[in-house]
């Protein structure tokens, strides 16, 4: 169980900050960074999801993502180490992975087939879905970043999850935008 009734402990003030499993990082580790872009991701779900109150199971899928982007926020913050912990990790697990592609097909097949790329837009809902799925695409890449780095261990259901995150949230926008009907379509060329 979580317990929180001090919010600023000053600990951080020297530019650190603890990771779930005790060792302190700079604030601009690697690590820390992409764990704070999961974080940013979940922050934006929570402003798409002003929009998509009205759409009871969407808003249930997004609620479960965000739930999930603390777990997988937790495993960034636990380093595998390759020692045995005192205690049990939270990780991303396949089922998780699993879950959200099986949402990913449920939504996608209600959509109209693409015959451009999609400009963000359309609709408040997947504007805010847009944004989210760039903020999800930037976690990605600071987590296949940290992944490359000597010492670093990120797992193989942790980048999954982040990369289905990012196909959910591009067909979660195109959904809201009228099934695919409504959306704003690229035109190559157009202005010029």
């Amino acid at each position: 169980m979580v317990k929180l009734n001090k919010i600023y402990t000053k600990t951080g003030d020297d530019g650190t900050t603890g990771l779930v499993s005790g060792p302190r990082r700079l604030k601009a580790d690697l690590r820390v960074e992409a764990y704070g872009t999961v974080d940013e991701a979940n922050s934006y779900l929570g402003v798409a999801r002003q929009y998509t109150a009205d759409l009871p199971d969407l808003d249930a899928m997004l609620m479960r993502i965000q739930n999930d982007l603390f777990d997988l926020g937790a495993d960034l913050a636990t380093p595998d180490t390759g020692e045995k912990p005192e205690w049990e990790p939270l990780r991303i697990v396949s089922q998780q992975v699993d879950r959200i592609e099986q949402e990913i097909d449920r939504l996608n097949a209600d959509l109209q087939p693409l015959t451009s790329f999609v400009l963000p837009g359309g609709s408040a809902a997947s504007a805010a879905l847009h944004v989210a799925r760039t903020i999800a695409r930037r976690a990605e890449r600071d987590m296949v970043a940290l992944s490359k780095t000597d010492g670093e261990v990120v797992s193989r259901e942790a980048l999954a999850y982040v990369n289905r995150l990012s196909d959910f949230l591009f067909v979660a926008a195109r959904w809201v935008n009228d099934q695919g009907r409504a959306d704003v379509l690229w035109v190559p060329g157009k202005n010029r």
